[in-house]
C-alpha cells in the first residue's frame, strides 16, 4: 500500500508531464481519427443515400439508342439484379436568354430516383421536379408555369437524334421512336439528383472546373405524357452491389464482373442486331419508296395511255370520215350510178402506210390536235424522266445506306463516369491522404517527447529506484510506476482525442463538405476499430519510450542507483576551437554555447520537435499556397488565351462570324474540342508510363489544324515536364515544346494521375467514342484541367484509320471529310470586367454552346474544402507546437534544479535567471525554426504527391510570407511557453534544491 501511495504521489507531483503527455496523445490521436472519421461518415451517409435513391450501378449508353431487344439482353446477363429503360430529351426555354435542359423521364423499377426535398413528386402528364438550383437561378416556385422546346423541333423528328449518333438517313425502324415529352410544363416538386450532389446554395462554384453536365438543368417529369419506344440509356443494378461501399475497392470489383460480362458478350451482338435493324428500316423505307412510285407511275402511265387511246380514236375517226368521203367523190365520177351506190354503202380499206400518213396530215392541219398530241408527248417524257430519276435515287440510296449509318456503339460506364460521383470522391479521398500522412509526424514528435519528459522523470527518482529495487521489489513493479503513470496519460489524452476526433473534427469538416454538396442523412458514427486502434498506436510509442527509458536507468546496480548520478564530464566544443570568435563572447554566452552543445541529447529533441511543429506549419501553409494559386497560374499563365468558345458542329461557321463581327478579337486560333478519355492498362514494360500503372482520365480533346500548329504556342504556353526526385518535376524552356504529326500533347495534370511521360503508349477516345492507340510526344505543364493537343494530321490517323478497321464500308483517311473547327481560342481587348461581361452574352447567342473568359475562372477558382482541411492542420500543428515546447522548456528547468538554485545563490537577480535560461530555449528555437523551414517544404511537396485529384495537379509553391507565419507562430509559441516557465524558475528554493542531493 505504501507503494501505491507514493506513486500516485509521484503522479501527484508530475502533473505537468502527465498534461504535456496527454496533450500530445490528444492532438495526435485527434488528427489520426478526425480526419478519417469525417471522410467515413460522408462515404458512409452518400453510399446510404446512394443506395436508398438506387443509383445505377451500370449504365448502357448507345449511339442509335436502345430498343426493346437490347433491354431484354442486358437483362440476361449473369449477376444484373434490375435493368431500367430510361427515355429522356434535351429541351431550350428562356431564361434570361437560351437555356437548356434535360426532361428525365422518372423511372419505374426504382432507379435513379430523385430525392424529394420539397412539395410533391409529379404524377400527372406536364407536371415536373426540378432541381433548387434551376429554384435558385429562375426564381421560380412549386405552381409555376414553364414552356419548353424540344431541340429537336426544327429538324425531322421521324429522325433519330443527335446524340443518339445517325445522321439523316438513320431513323428508327417503325415500331421505335423518339422519345417526346409534354411542353407545357408545372412545377410540383424540389428535388436533389442523386447523380449530383452539387449544393447549388453553398460554395461549391469550385467544382465547375470539372462538371461534366451537357445541359443548364434536369427537369424530372412522370411516364405519363411521354411518348416513344426508342430508350435513351438503360441503368443496370448489380447483385451484390448494395452490400458494399460505393467508394471500396469490393464494390468496384463486383461491378466490373458484370460490365466485363456486357462488354464480352451482349454488347458486340447487339451493336450488329441494332445496325441490322436500322439497315432493315432504312431497305424497307426504300422498298416503300419504290413500291409508292411504282404505283404512282403505273397510275400516270394508265392515264397517259386512255388520253392517247381517246385521241388516237378521235384522229381515227377523221380519217375514217376523209377516206369515205374520197371514196365517194371517186364514185360520182365514175359510169354508172350502182357503182356509185355501192361505193357510198361501203368504207374503203387503206393500208396502214396510208392510214398513217393521213393522221399525221389531219394532226399537222389541225391546231388543236398537235397541241394535244405534243402534250401527251411531253407528259410521256416527263413521266420517263420522273421514271429514271427515282430509280436512281433509289438505287443511290441503296448504294449509301451501309455507309450512312455507321457502326453502332455502346458505352458501358460505371458509377466513375459520374461527374458528381467522381468530383465527391477525389475530394474526399485527397482529404483522407492527408488524415493518413500527418499522424506520422504527430506520432514521432509525440514519442520523442515521451522519451524526453520520461527518462527525466526517470532519472529524477534514481535514487527512489535503488531504494526499491534494494528493498527487494523487482524491477517490473517499479518500472510499473513510470508505464501505468504514461498508460494513463495515453488513455485519457486519447479518450479526448476520440471525442475530437469522432465529433469536433468531423463535424467541422461536414459543415465544409455540406457547403460544396448536399448529402441527406448525414449523420456522425463512432468505429470502434479504427479508434482503439488510434489510441493503441500511441500508446504502443509511448510506453516504448518510457520502457528505453526505465531500461537505461533500471540495468545499474541499487548501489550505482543510490548514488548521485556523475556529472557529465567537461569537455570543448567546436566553437572553442574558433579563437577569433570564442575570445569575443562573453562569459555567459560562453555558458550557454557550452549547454547547447554538450548536452547533445536534449539538443536534438529540442531542435528535432521544434522543427517537426514548424514543419507542419510550413506544410499546412504550402499546400493552401499551393491551391490558392492554381488558378492564376493556369488561366493567366499557362493559358495565353482570354476566350474560349465552343459550338456544335452545325454552327460552328454561325459562331466565328458572329464573334469576328464583335471586333472585340486581336487575335484567335480555330480548333476542334471534343470530350474524351485517355487511358493507361497497366503493364510493367515501360510502354505505358510507371509499371503496372493503369487508370483513366477525362479529358479535353483539342485538334489543331495542320496549317496553324505553330500558332498553339501564342495561346497555350507549352514547357515540357519530365519527372524528378520525390515526385518532383522539372519544367523546361517556355517555347521549347512543338506539337507535331508524330505523336499527341498530354496536359501534366492527366499525366500524373497515370503516370504517363513522353514516349509512352495511351488509347484515346474522341468525342464519337472511337478508340484509338497514340504515342505522347510530351507532357506538358497544365495544372487545371486535362487537355490533349493532336494535329489534324495524326488525328485524322488516328481516328479515321480505326474507323476503316471497325468499318468495313467507312472512307480512307485521304476520302475522309475535312474535321469541323467547333471551337476558337482568342485574344481580346479590354479589361478583366468586360471580358467576362463579353463571354456571358456570348453564351446568350443560339450558334454559341459555351463561352469562358479566363479572367473570370482565375477570379472564381476557388478550393474551400482544401482550404478548411489546411487551416485545421495549422491549428493542430500550432497546438503540438505549443506542447512540445512546453514540454522541453518543463524538462530543461527539472534537470537544471541545482544550476538555478546556484545562480541564486551568486546573486542573480529572478529576471537574470529568465533570460540565462530561456536564452538556451530561444537559440534552440530558432535552430528548430531554421532547420524545419525546409524540412515542410519538402513534406509539403511529398503530400501532395498523394493529392492525385481529377483534373488538378498540384505545383507546389509556398510563399515567402508562409515561411515568416511559420516562424513567428513558433517563436510566439516559445514565448508565449516562457510566461509559464518563469515562475517556475521564480518558485525555486536555493537551499532545498542544493541539498536535495543529501
Amino acid at each position: 500500500m505504501a507503494f501505491v501511495k507514493d506513486m500516485l504521489r509521484m503522479w501527484a507531483h508530475s502533473w505537468k508531464r502527465f498534461i504535456s503527455i496527454a496533450m500530445i496523445t490528444l492532438l495526435g490521436v485527434a488528427v489520426l481519427t478526425g480526419i478519417y472519421a469525417g471522410c467515413r461518415d460522408a462515404f458512409r451517409s452518400t453510399d446510404r443515400f446512394f443506395d436508398a435513391q438506387g443509383l445505377h450501378d451500370v449504365q448502357v449508353l448507345s449511339t442509335a439508342g436502345l430498343s426493346n431487344g437490347d433491354i431484354a439482353a442486358l437483362r440476361k446477363v449473369n449477376g444484373v439484379a434490375k435493368v431500367q429503360a430510361e427515355r429522356s430529351q434535351e429541351v431550350t426555354f428562356d431564361l434570361d436568354g437560351r437555356k437548356s435542359a434535360t426532361m428525365q423521364e422518372i423511372g419505374t423499377n426504382g432507379i435513379d430516383q430523385p430525392y424529394l426535398q420539397e412539395g410533391r413528386m409529379p404524377k400527372k402528364a406536364g407536371e415536373i421536379a426540378v432541381t433548387r438550383k434551376f429554384i435558385r437561378d429562375s426564381g421560380k416556385r412549386i405552381g409555376s408555369r414553364l414552356t419548353v422546346i424540344p431541340e429537336s423541333a426544327s429538324s425531322d423528328t421521324s429522325d433519330t437524334n443527335d446524340t443518339n449518333g445517325a445522321d439523316g438517313t438513320n431513323e428508327t425502324n417503325g415500331t421505335d421512336e423518339a422519345p417526346s415529352f409534354p411542353t407545357k410544363l408545372t412545377i410540383v416538386g424540389v428535388v436533389l439528383d442523386p447523380q449530383n450532389l452539387s449544393n447549388p446554395d453553398g460554395y461549391s462554384a469550385m467544382t465547375s472546373f470539372r462538371s461534366t453536365a451537357t445541359t443548364d438543368y434536369t427537369f424530372f417529369a412522370p411516364s405519363d405524357g411521354v411518348t416513344g419506344t426508342l430508350y435513351t440509356s438503360a441503368t443496370l443494378l448489380v447483385k451484390g452491389a448494395a452490400a458494399e461501399s460505393t467508394f471500396d475497392e469490393s464494390y468496384e470489383n463486383t461491378v466490373k464482373q458484370v460490365t466485363d460480362r456486357i462488354d464480352g458478350t451482349v454488347k458486340t451482338d447487339r451493336q450488329k442486331a441494332r445496325r441490322q435493324e436500322l439497315l432493315d428500316a432504312g431497305n424497307k423505307k426504300i422498298a416503300d419508296a419504290r413500291a409508292e412510285a411504282d404505283k404512282k407511275f403505273a397510275d400516270a402511265q394508265s392515264q397517259i395511255d386512255a388520253n392517247r387511246q381517246q385521241f388516237n380514236q378521235q384522229v381515227d375517226q377523221i380519217v375514217s370520215m376523209q377516206a369515205g368521203a374520197a371514196a365517194a367523190g371517186a364514185a360520182a365520177n365514175g359510169a354508172n350510178a350502182g357503182a356509185a351506190a355501192a361505193a357510198g354503202a361501203t368504207t374503203p380499206q387503206l393500208d396502214e402506210t396510208t392510214r398513217e400518213t393521213m393522221r399525221e396530215t389531219i394532226i399537222a392541219a389541225s391546231p388543236e390536235l398537235t397541241q394535244a398530241k405534243q402534250q401527251l408527248d411531253q407528259a410521256q417524257s416527263q413521266l420517263n424522266e420522273q421514271k429514271a430519276s427515282t430509280e436512281q435515287t433509289l438505287k443511290t440510296k441503296e448504294n449509301e445506306l451501309k455507309t450512312s449509318i455507321p457502326q453502332v456503339r455502346w458505352y458501358v460506364q460505371d458509377r466513375q463516369s459520374l461527374g458528381g460521383f467522381s468530383a465527391l470522391k477525389s475530394d474526399l479521398d485527397s482529404i483522407q491522404s492527408l488524415g493518413n500522412a500527418f499522424p506520422i509526424v504527430f506520432l514521432l514528435v509525440a514519442v520523442m517527447m515521451s522519451l524526453t519528459a520520461m527518462a527525466r522523470m526517470v532519472e529524477e527518482d534514481r535514487s527512489l529506484i535503488g531504494t526499491y529495487v534494494g528493498l527487494g521489489y523487482g524491477r517490473l513493479a517499479v518500472a510499473s510506476r513510470y508505464l501505468l503513470f504514461a498508460l494513463l496519460a495515453c488513455l485519457i489524452g486519447g479518450g479526448l482525442g476520440l471525442i475530437a476526433g469522432f465529433l469536433g473534427i468531423p463535424a467541422f469538416l461536414l459543415v465544409v463538405l455540406q457547403g460544396m454538396y448536399v448529402m441527406p442523412g448525414l449523420r456522425l458514427e463512432y468505429d470502434w476499430l479504427y479508434g482503439s486502434l488510434g489510441i493503441a498506436l500511441f500508446v504502443v510509442g509511448v510506453l516504448a519510450a518510457t520502457i528505453y527509458a526505465c531500461v537505461q536507468e533500471m540495468r545499474q546496480t541499487p548501489a550505482s542507483l543510490l548514488r548521485p548520478k556523475a556529472p557529465r564530464a567537461g569537455s570543448r566544443i567546436l566553437l572553442e576551437r574558433i579563437r577569433p570568435v570564442w575570445n569575443r563572447i562573453g562569459f555567459l554566452g560562453k555558458v550557454t554555447a557550452r549547454n547547447i552543445f554538450r548536452f547533445k541529447s536534449r539538443l536534438i529533441m529540442t531542435v528535432g520537435g521544434v522543427a517537426g511543429c514548424t514543419a507542419l506549419i510550413v506544410c499546412g501553409l504550402a499546400i493552401n499556397d499551393t491551391v490558392a494559386d492554381l488558378g492564376i497560374k493556369q488561366y493567366r499563365d499557362i493559358y495565353q488565351y482570354d476566350l474560349m468558345v465552343v459550338s456544335d458542329d452545325s454552327d460552328a461557321s454561325a459562331m466565328r462570324t458572329k464573334v469576328a463581327s464583335d471586333g472585340r478579337v486581336t487575335s484567335s486560333l480555330d480548333v476542334r474540342i471534343e470530350s474524351g478519355d485517355l487511358t493507361v492498362a497497366g503493364s510493367g514494360d515501360g510502354d505505358s508510363g510507371k509499371a503496372g500503372s493503369s487508370g483513366s482520365e477525362s479529358i479535353q480533346l483539342v485538334a489543331v489544324p495542320e496549317k496553324h500548329l505553330s500558332d498553339l504556342g501564342e495561346m497555350v504556353t507549352l514547357q515540357p515536364v519530365s519527372s524528378g526526385i520525390l515526385g518532383t518535376s522539372g519544367v523546361g524552356k517556355t517555347g521549347s515544346l512543338k506539337l507535331d504529326d508524330d505523336g499527341v500533347i498530354v496536359a501534366q495534370s492527366a499525366a500524373s494521375a497515370l503516370g504517363v511521360k513522353a514516349g509512352s503508349k495511351v488509347r484515346l477516345t474522341n468525342g464519337d467514342g472511337v478508340q484509338a492507340t497514340a504515342k505522347v510526344s510530351a507532357v506538358n505543364r497544365n495544372l487545371i484541367g486535362s487537355d490533349v493537343y493532336v494535329s489534324e494530321t495524326y488525328y485524322a490517323k488516328l481516328f479515321d484509320s480505326k474507323d476503316a478497321k471497325n468499318t468495313k464500308n467507312s472512307k480512307s483517311s485521304e476520302d475522309s471529310e475535312a474535321l469541323t473547327w467547333n471551337a476558337m481560342l482568342a485574344k481580346l481587348s479590354g479589361s478583366d470586367t468586360s471580358q467576362t461581361d463579353y463571354a456571358e452574352s456570348l453564351e446568350e447567342d443560339s450558334s454559341v454552346m459555351k463561352a469562358v473568359s479566363c479572367a473570370h475562372m482565375a477570379d472564381s477558382f476557388k478550393f474551400d474544402l482544401m482550404g478548411a482541411v489546411v487551416a485545421l492542420i495549422v491549428a493542430l500543428a500550432g497546438g503540438l507546437a505549443l506542447v512540445v515546447l512546453f514540454t522541453l522548456a518543463n524538462t530543461n528547468v527539472s534537470e537544471r534544479v541545482r544550476e538555478m538554485a546556484t545562480l541564486k545563490v551568486l546573486g542573480f537577480f529572478d529576471r537574470e535567471v529568465h533570460h540565462y535560461v530561456n536564452r538556451e530555449m530561444m537559440i534552440l528555437t530558432v535552430m528548430g525554426v531554421i532547420l524545419g523551414l525546409p524540412l515542410g517544404r519538402l513534406v509539403g511537396g511529398m503530400l501532395t504527391m498523394a493529392l492525385n485529384m481529377p483534373s488538378l495537379y498540384f505545383e507546389v509553391e509556398v510563399k515567402p510570407l508562409s515561411y515568416v507565419i511559420a516562424a513567428v507562430a513558433t517563436m510566439a509559441f516559445a514565448l508565449l511557453v516562457q510566461l509559464f516557465v518563469n515562475p517556475v524558475l521564480d518558485r525555486i528554493d536555493p537551499i532545498s534544491s542544493l541539498k536535495s542531493v543529501e
